[in-house]
């Protein structure tokens, strides 16, 4: 899941002083077998493993809000908000696996997951439905026309605070998205267009523009849009008329900006983004995304289901996220150690943070 920003993704960090283009990376034969290999044994989703996770996941996020907004004591609600931020952030990002699974994968997951999480958190999977899956096309990866790359690396320093803490205004837009413009985009044509074009989309290229939806994801579509709309309505007259405390929206309003900048913030390590917008290898995507494996503990929190390994998934996009780990340790094994694929495993979330920031200021590369 990523969230809009618009930042410009023409406006180098140092423009005249940066580093000389680096040489392109041609793609790396034995690493694209053994991943080809991986994808045709790994490729089947355990459907017991997607509901009981994502199940969980829902049961322990929507328990914790609702011990965050009943009133209890300062301490245990602030434990109960950070407990509903990670469950929920982990039942939001099989947004992700949606994506990539086959209607028949995992029979009724995807109404199932719109009915209990998409719609109630204002996410619906047609926002990420028929966007993620350009940002897999190979021709399409890092450049302007891949919907979730910006070259953040070549960047100005300060779009990094930026790009984190805008994502704490993510909730409001939802509600303005969904409660207001897309009832008024019904009798304002242009509305529409801009809308569909410009706000139907999780992404953070904001130039960027969707093409009307087709045939049966058009029904979908329109299906989720209106819901979403409807809760949305629902729940903002709910507090306006005193139903629902407004104590208690804010902090369900709290608990969903966590959840966006929680997301926000494994955006920001999930690539290098050091593409200046040219077409690259698979070998080349690979080098610019990012793995963050075992031992380390605390990536299975702000990178749940399967997002740990973000540059393998985009080797493996067919690979379902439970199969991830046994795919990555197969790797490490039969590669050989001056293999690319050791150089996208990385440490953890600071040291990746503090890699792009250098790159900013132009001392990292």
């Amino acid at each position: 899941m990523n969230s809009t920003l618009a930042l410009d993704p023409h406006e180098p960090a140092h423009a005249g002083t940066g580093p000389a283009p680096r040489a392109p990376i041609s793609d790396d034969r034995a690493l694209l077998r053994a991943a080809a290999d991986l994808a045709r044994e790994l490729a089947t989703a355990k459907p017991a493993i997607y509901w009981a996770d994502s199940l969980s996941s829902m049961v322990i996020g929507y328990g914790a809000l609702a011990i965050a907004v009943s009133g209890v004591a300062t301490g245990w609600a602030v434990l109960a908000g950070v407990v509903a931020i990670l469950a929920l952030y982990r039942a939001g990002s099989f947004i992700h696996e949606l994506t990539h699974l086959k209607s028949t994968a995992v029979p009724g997951f995807r109404l199932v997951w719109n009915l209990l999480v998409g719609i109630p958190l204002m996410v619906p999977s047609f926002l990420y439905e028929g966007v993620h899956s350009l940002h897999h096309a190979r021709t399409r990866y890092g450049t302007s026309e891949d919907p979730e790359y910006l070259p953040l690396a070549l960047m100005k320093p300060w779009t990094l605070p930026l790009f984190v803490v805008v994502a704490a205004l993510a909730p409001i837009a939802l509600f303005v998205r969904f409660a207001l413009l897309a009832p008024l985009s019904l009798v304002i044509p242009p509305l529409r267009r801009w809308l569909v074009a410009r706000a139907s989309g999780l992404q953070i290229n904001p130039t960027f523009a969707r093409r009307p939806p087709e045939g049966a994801f058009r029904t979908m579509w329109i299906a989720l849009e209106t819901a979403t709309s409807l809760w949305a309505i629902g729940l903002l007259t709910l507090v306006a008329t005193g139903v629902i405390p407004l104590k208690g929206f804010l902090v369900f309003l709290a608990i969903l900006s966590g959840v966006t900048v929680l997301n926000q913030l494994r955006t920001l390590v999930a690539h290098l983004w050091e593409n200046e917008g040219e077409p690259m290898t698979v070998t080349a995507q690979y080098l610019d995304s990012v793995n963050v494996p075992p031992p380390g503990l605390l990536p299975a929190l702000w990178a749940p289901v399967g997002l740990r390994y973000h540059a393998l998934h985009h080797l493996l996009p067919s690979v379902p996220y439970h199969a991830l780990g046994e795919a990555h340790r197969r790797l490490i094994v039969v590669l050989a150690a001056d293999s690319p694929y050791h150089k996208g495993n990385h440490r953890g979330l600071l040291p990746l943070v503090g890699k792009i920031a250098r790159s900013t200021m132009g001392d990292a590369r």
